[in-house]
């Protein structure tokens, strides 16, 4: 019996492991693992091979974990119920499995999305055997079922693309976090607060919102005003001389914080806007409830929404791209198939590239494609020109 206590705590480790690790390693951008690379840091040239093929990752190690699990919590199961029946035997199942469950991937999941990177490389010699183990396994059940599956593929509904592409939204908003879907802070839009009804006006005429944060004598955010609560009290004959009065509190979560709790958190608090605030405190972006709506079902437009142009033509074959332009959208362009696994926006392709702070007029070579740094605002990369190298 000590035999098989031991062996399934060992297995329920090992899964616990492998969970931390993958959530470590997705949580890597590729571009850093390179960097750790260069600079000596044992098991990141391994994880950065890894993230070359991200969609391998989940479903190799899921597989291995998955087989972990139930091994483990087979020989457990067997001495907790030898002999038991009736209702005892109900819990004595449910609580190894609830137990298991939580060690080996809920409370492991938060571990390796606390050490993003760092676990990662230390798991590596144990991850690259599990993968290539956990994709081969796929790969000879998909051999299996190829032909069940392609047969709904190619005979789907638009309506059923749509929903499983809503799906899959719901599924990878479970892991996003709120840096990934925030507003940058250099592109907040604030209002002081010695500021009256007239520039209140005016920015909201200007860019449309409902609300905005606050910012008082020192450049800090210390509230947020809706325009509502201002030109209510203006339209009804009240002295509006600054905003000061009108200032509400703000929730400032951290920038690591799952989306789908703040989600739920701003729901029941009824609250429509949040500063994020990194390790030390500092501001670095503002997130709405319709940014994370918009991570949900896509981009949401109304008729107060300016069109942007994120990618006009300059001359012919040379393009100017906004750097919040999407990858993908950038090699659609050209007809070009870039790496947009590490990247989300050109800026963030950029600075990948350069592995620092690029300069105006730099100029980077990928898959064939030319792109100078046309303008900076600051550390940010504001658009690039893109041509054919």
């Amino acid at each position: 019996m000590t035999v098989a206590i031991v062996f399934s705590l060992v297995l329920l480790a090992l899964a616990a492991i492998l969970r931390a690790g993958l959530t470590s390693a997705i949580r890597t951008n590729r571009a850093d693992a390179l960097r750790a690379a260069a600079d000596g840091r044992r098991g990141a040239a391994a994880i950065a091979h890894l993230l070359e093929e991200r969609d391998l990752l989940h479903p190799s190690i899921n597989a291995v974990q998955s087989f972990l699990l139930l091994a483990a919590l087979a020989p457990m199961v067997w001495i907790l119920t030898e002999g038991v029946e009736g209702v005892a035997l109900i819990w004595r199942l449910g609580i190894p499995v609830i137990l298991y469950w939580i060690i080996g991937d809920f409370l492991a999941r938060g571990f390796g999305r606390a050490r993003a990177g760092s676990l990662a490389y230390s798991l590596a010699p144990i991850l690259i055997p599990m993968v290539r183990f956990g994709t081969a396994a796929n790969e000879f059940i998909a051999d299996d079922e190829t032909e069940a599956e392609e047969i709904p593929a190619e005979n789907g509904t638009v309506e059923e693309e749509e929903e499983r592409e809503l799906i899959d939204s719901v599924l990878e908003f479970t892991d996003t976090i709120v840096r990934e879907v925030m507003v940058p802070r250099q592109d907040m839009i604030t209002i002081e607060a010695d500021a009256d009804v007239g520039g209140l006006v005016a920015l909201t005429n200007e860019h449309g919102h409902s609300r905005y944060p606050v910012t008082g004598p020192d450049g800090d955010v210390i509230g947020m005003v809706l325009t509502k609560d201002v030109l209510g009290a203006h339209a009804t004959g009240q002295e509006v001389g600054q905003l000061t009065g009108f200032v509400r509190e703000i929730s400032f979560v951290p920038e690591n914080k799952r989306a789908s709790d703040l989600l739920r958190e701003m729901q029941s608090q009824k609250t429509h806007l949040a500063m994020v605030v990194d390790e030390y405190g500092d501001i670095t972006g503002v997130v709405s409830i319709e940014d994370l709506l918009e991570e949900l079902v896509g981009e949401i437009v109304d008729e107060h929404d300016p069109e942007e142009e994120l990618l006009e033509p300059v001359e012919d074959g040379v393009y100017r791209a906004d750097g919040r332009l999407e990858v993908r959208a950038l090699g659609d362009a050209f007809s070009v198939d870039l790496p947009d696994e590490e990247w989300d926006t050109v800026a963030g392709l950029v600075l990948g590239l350069a592995g620092r702070v690029p300069e105006e007029g730099e100029r980077f070579e990928i898959c064939g494609l030319q792109l100078e740094v046309d303008r900076l605002q600051g550390r940010r990369v504001s658009s690039v020109l893109a041509r054919r190298a």
